[in-house]
């Protein structure tokens, strides 16, 4: 059963706040009714760690889907967040790529797991691993949009074009449905004169393509994952879990405005 939307949480450069816009987006799209899925593509595990999955009980995971075609379905397990399920990352996963290089349609791996499970959900988000490599081809071969995490730093604009011009590279090779639903600023500080000149500075460089929904630094979101659970549910009155709950119904909101 196809999922309704597929979504990669994609940047390659690291501490952007990926992995946990990957958690707290899921968890508050769970939270709005929505039956999700969080596929762990990132070798690092995070992900899986941030949702409870303790690194020695991965026996089934992404990297069982991509190298042993263990279907999507058996690999699944729900987490605490109710409509919440994760596909756990594994420590070998890094290997994946040597393992499946030379195989035939090795880009389309996860793709084929995806549209042969099941397991009905309204939205699966795919957590890429900071790096534009073959487990990141696999996850914008198969979704139909992506989101990019963009933390308000000095260098945040560094990097988004060589992004950008991969996406259309995968859109012209490998997935001519992949378009972008956006950019999400990350750790925003209004403190911080910088934080706003930053804001400004993509806004006017990339226009209707960020969200509206600007995620602020928040040390509630910061200190979730150590107790193993999105912040929606560690603090849900903090501003981070607030933040993310305006997120996912902009998302929302954007996603019922093109079925029109």
């Amino acid at each position: 059963m196809t999922p309704k939307r597929i979504m990669a949480v994609v940047n390659q450069k690291g501490g952007v706040g990926k992995t946990t816009t990957a958690i707290n987006l899921s968890a508050s799209l769970a939270e709005l009714d929505q039956r999700v899925l969080l596929i762990d593509m990132d070798p690092q595990g995070n992900a899986s760690t941030g949702l409870g999955v303790p690194r020695d009980n991965r026996s089934k995971s992404s990297y069982h889907v991509l190298t042993e075609t263990m279907p999507l379905d058996e690999a699944i397990r729900p987490t605490r967040v109710r409509g919440l399920y994760i596909l756990p990352s594994h420590p070998d996963l890094a290997a994946a790529e040597m393992e499946i290089g030379s195989s035939e349609g090795r880009t389309r791996i996860l793709s084929q797991a995806v549209e042969a499970a099941e397991s009905g959900f309204d939205y699966v988000l795919i957590d890429c691993p900071p790096s534009l490599n073959l487990l990141t081809l696999n996850a914008l071969a198969v979704a139909r949009s992506i989101i990019v995490p963009l933390q308000c730093e000095f260098f945040a604009l560094e990097g988004l074009s060589q992004l950008l011009k991969t996406v259309e590279m995968a859109k012209a090779g490998i997935n001519t449905k992949l378009a972008i639903d956006g950019v999400v600023l990350t750790m925003y500080d209004k403190r911080n004169r910088l934080s706003a000149q930053v804001a400004d500075d993509v806004r006017r460089h990339l226009g209707r393509a960020v969200f509206d929904t600007v995620i602020p630094r928040n040390v509630r979101i910061a200190e979730a994952p150590s107790f193993a659970e999105p912040v929606t549910t560690y603090e849900p009155a903090s501003q981070g879990a607030k933040a993310y709950r305006r997120l996912a119904r902009e998302i929302l909101r954007k996603h019922a405005a093109r079925k029109k």
